[in-house]
């Protein structure tokens, strides 16, 4: 592992405590990085002018107990990859080449995103129950790398 790894994962963290979801859900935090410069970031919540989960008080996917990994449009949160290449679009910032350092592997929508942007390379830190993103990501030659195995290498 690096020391850029290190410092842009810690972003990604820190990025993830600023989600707009009910307490109980997941925190999720992205940075895109190019040349070692942060690009744009992203975490998961409501779009503009929605309600968010904390106003409302509550998650309508355990509300409605939909399991993790799926159905994943039945929520008013736009995910954390999303986001950070949405603001990427708005600000008019290329994100095309560089890595996008998640605090979750991506599911199969924020998958296919980050490989139209131009992403090459994902770092997640913790595991998601969707095995189709792998298989799109591998299909694709993403060069996908789980955290805690940098941290393991030389």
């Amino acid at each position: 592992m690096n020391k850029w790894d290190q410092r842009f994962m810690e972003m990604a963290r820190l990025v993830a405590t600023w989600s707009s979801c009910f307490q109980s859900c997941r925190e999720i935090g992205a940075v895109i990085v190019r040349d070692k410069r942060v690009m744009t970031t992203g975490y998961n919540g409501a779009p503009a002018g929605i309600r968010t989960c904390k106003e409302r008080g509550e998650c309508l996917r355990r509300k409605l107990n939909i399991p993790s990994g799926t159905r994943t449009e039945i929520c008013y949160a736009i995910h954390a990859e999303q986001n950070a290449v949405i603001q990427a679009a708005k600000l008019g910032v290329s994100i095309d080449g560089g890595t996008c350092y998640c605090t979750h592997q991506p599911c199969s929508v924020c998958a296919r995103i980050l490989l139209n942007a131009g992403i090459t390379r994902i770092v997640y830190e913790q595991g998601y129950p969707d095995d189709f993103s792998l298989e799109i990501l591998s299909e694709a030659g993403m060069l996908l790398q789980k955290y805690s195995e940098l941290e393991a290498q030389p």
